[in-house]
């Protein structure tokens, strides 16, 4: 099998030759600590340097040139990225997506486009504090702006049409993108003062985003796509269950159905303990979640128990055992051993790979993972 067709052999709960072989990804800070615990400071390639020095072999990545579909499911135009004022410690920034907020003195408005590392922020003004606000931002999300699709996007296509590597769409589910635009607590208190303006604001979002998958599925569907909706805390979801039905279900089965209707694979993102939303999510037509963070309470085993092969997982190794290392490294493995092995479940990571996990730890887990993924 290649790295495509294993992928969706695993999640579909088929049976592939072998589990993917999938570590996670470290920031900067992450590659910066790693870089004085043993990783040559030419390396930044990590992943192979791992698997060439453990002997994981070459099937587990594909090495075809990877092409994506170039379109953008961003704002257009976006807002300038600046720094508004320098703090003794801090300073306050306007990032591409018109929101105000302070941040760390080392970093910049970059950090909050692309995440290349964990950084902390603190919200001051967001783009819609009112209904005279939203026209201005509406207009962005106009799907036959020309810049929201590459001149070359056909020849693109019909390279995708040959891979044998996994390609996937990842977007803002609604929650998300109204958050983005509201801020969280405006958002959910606009959930109870104008519900009408919260649907009018989803509306456009689930019309945009159906519109572009609609053109991207007629040419080359991917093999899946994510919706990114971080939407948990540590014990409970932001919203009830039930609010999540009535406001942002619709939206879900919607993009759902385009999914089914093409064949391909529908995932959602978030952070959080999710167990109480995968029911809603099943509902909609969602087949998998990560990254399932053991921290927040997920436990994978007992989920598995629960929804069955209903839904799929990906992530789920809980990074403080990867820092931990040593018996508890092995035991966090052997916990999750039997979801393994009984499919549907790419083992990860739980998030992002923080700095605390040391770069012998770190190899060491990759081993350990290679080895119950049959790899080793």
């Amino acid at each position: 099998m290649n790295e495509r067709e294993r992928y969706m052999a695993t999640l579909r709960f088929e049976r592939p030759d072998r589990v993917p072989y999938d570590p996670g990804h470290g920031r900067e800070s992450t590659l910066a600590a790693w870089h004085t615990q043993g990783l040559p400071p030419h390396v930044t390639d990590y992943h192979t340097y791992i698997r060439k020095s453990i002997g994981v072999s070459d099937e587990a990545v594909s090495h075809m040139d990877r092409v994506d579909y170039g379109v953008a499911f961003t704002m257009i135009p976006e807002f300038e990225e600046k720094i508004i004022e320098e703090r003794a410690n801090s300073r306050v920034v306007q990032d591409w997506k018109g929101n105000i907020c302070e941040i760390g003195k080392e970093f910049t408005p970059r950090y909050l486009r692309w995440a290349p590392d964990f950084v902390t922020r603190t919200w001051i003004k967001c783009p819609v504090e009112t209904r005279e606000d939203w026209p201005d931002i509406a207009r962005r999300y106009d799907p036959d702006d020309p810049q929201r699709w590459p001149d070359d996007f056909d020849a693109r296509c019909r390279q995708l049409r040959d891979r044998d590597y996994l390609i996937g769409l990842g977007f803002p589910g609604p929650f998300w993108q109204l958050r983005e635009w509201l801020g969280f607590e405006n958002l959910c208190m606009l959930f109870l003062d104008d519900p009408a303006f919260v649907r009018d604001m989803i509306d456009l979002w689930r019309r945009f985003v159906a519109t572009l998958l609609e053109r991207i599925f007629a040419a080359e569907p991917p093999d899946y796509i994510m919706i990114n909706e971080d939407m948990a805390y540590k014990q409970h979801a932001m919203i009830s269950p039930d609010m999540c039905r009535e406001f942002l279900s619709p939206t879900w089965r919607h993009w759902g159905s385009l999914c089914k209707n093409a064949g391909v694979f529908y995932e959602v993102d978030s952070d959080g303990f999710i167990e109480e939303l995968v029911p809603v999510w099943l509902e909609a037509g969602i087949q998998s979640n990560s990254p399932v963070e053991v921290a927040a309470g997920n436990d994978l085993p007992a989920m598995r128990k629960r929804f069955d092969t209903r839904m799929a997982y990906r992530g789920g190794i809980d990074k403080r055992a990867i820092a931990a290392g040593g018996q508890t490294l092995c035991d966090e493995i052997a916990r999750l051993k039997p979801v393994i092995d009984a499919g549907g479940y790419v083992p990860s990571c739980d998030h992002g790979v923080p700095a605390d996990v040391a770069w012998p730890n770190f190899v060491e887990y990759c081993r350990q993972l290679a080895q119950v993924t049959g790899w080793l």
